[in-house]
């Protein structure tokens, strides 16, 4: 089965859900015998993805990436033959979808463009475009793979495709490589963690969806039963400032810390020294990676019902689901895993669930059999 997969970013330029989705089915689909050509936006890839193939900069103007995304379809499709396109982001399908009428076409479903701007203060006649452009690509799939029913109904309902034509195939997580053998201890030691104090940590892109201001409020009522807590948020994004001037403001100094951008080489090592990691999304959310890496590191994590969230921890305990995506939920979450009153899979069980329904060889199958079906 040969393939031509439609990107946005690679991974290690423009770090996000998509990009790491991408690449991971770039990388694992192979091995299930599935062949991958990769298009994206990006200033350079690793030589050794001979297959991928750069069409522009992210910086460019659009119409300069639109250009590339066609230039470098064309030149594919002279070179190889393909028996159908996956395509991961419209943006970057639509200016194609006439070179690639004669194929049978995937979509991987994200999200909702269009509304994740609205949901960041960005209405109006961008929202609109987005959303049209969306469609001109959707109502061209014959099958739709999105990461959780959630979102699968957010596809039906705001873009109005067949439901008959939707898979959910979740996302994925490199186990082994979360799976550090070290304890909690050496693995503050190594990032010079306090090692006496509980620790919460949220990995979250900085943005008004992700709930961070409502997590920093909630870490006001957290402190009053749990003294010794101390919530890390990794992460960057426009609401740094603001929400440095929000744990200012309440007092929270000694209690909440932005570290920033954590390395993919650290990231593991963070899950690890953690005693529990939260995910306070308040919208959009279609699944939720980090999740998976938390659980896979050995160490629980509390999400709010929001989205596809629930449908990623469920199945291993609906304890690990808050019961709204409030202040006030989210305060009561911690303070009841902090002090032991609510009950929490044991480090084992996590990877375990992890291993055996989200480790990515795991995933390539299914996207691989949700591509057989149009054939």
């Amino acid at each position: 089965m040969h393939t031509l997969q439609l990107g946005s970013g690679w991974f290690q330029e423009t770090p996000g859900g998509l990009e790491r989705v991408y690449e991971a089915l770039f990388r694992y689909l192979p091995h299930c015998g599935v062949s991958c050509y990769g298009i994206v936006l990006a200033r350079t890839v690793p030589s050794s993805h001979h297959r991928l193939v750069v069409a522009g900069a992210p910086i460019d103007p659009l119409w300069q990436r639109w250009r590339g995304m066609r230039r470098v379809v064309r030149e594919l499709r002279q070179q190889t033959s393909f028996d159908l396109v996956a395509a991961h982001f419209a943006l970057y399908a639509f200016p194609v979808l006439d070179l690639i009428r004669d194929l049978p076409l995937v979509v991987h479903f994200h999200g909702p463009w269009a509304w994740e701007g609205r949901e960041e203060a960005r209405p109006g006649m961008q929202m609109r475009i987005k959303a049209w452009l969306e469609r001109q690509v959707y109502r061209r799939a014959a099958r739709y793979v999105v990461l959780s029913e959630a979102f699968g109904h957010e596809l039906v309902e705001r873009y109005r495709v067949d439901p008959a034509c939707v898979r959910v195939v979740p996302g994925g997580v490199e186990a082994e490589r979360f799976a550090l053998d070290v304890t909690r201890q050496e693995a503050r030691e190594r990032l010079g963690w306090p090692l006496n104090r509980p620790i919460v940590l949220s990995v979250r892109r900085l943005v008004r969806r992700m709930g961070l201001k409502q997590l920093i409020e909630a870490m006001v009522l957290v402190r009053q039963q749990v003294p010794e807590a101390l919530l890390l948020i990794a992460g960057r994004g426009p609401l740094a400032e603001g929400l440095q001037a929000q744990i200012e403001a309440q007092q929270l100094r000694q209690h909440v810390r932005l570290l920033g951008f954590l390395s993919e080489e650290l990231l593991p090592w963070a899950y690890r020294a953690a005693d529990l990691t939260i995910v306070p999304t308040v919208a959009l959310e279609g699944f939720g990676l980090i999740t998976l890496e938390s659980l896979a590191a050995g160490t629980p994590v509390l999400v709010t019902p929001v989205g596809g969230l629930p449908e990623a921890v469920r199945g291993l305990s609906a304890s690990l689901v808050l019961e709204a995506a409030t202040k006030e939920a989210l305060a009561a979450g911690l303070i009841e895993a902090l002090t032991g009153q609510r009950s929490l899979p044991a480090p084992e069980a996590c990877q375990a669930y992890v291993r055996a329904h989200f480790d990515w060889p795991v995933i390539a199958r299914k996207v691989k059999a949700v591509y057989a079906e149009v054939l």
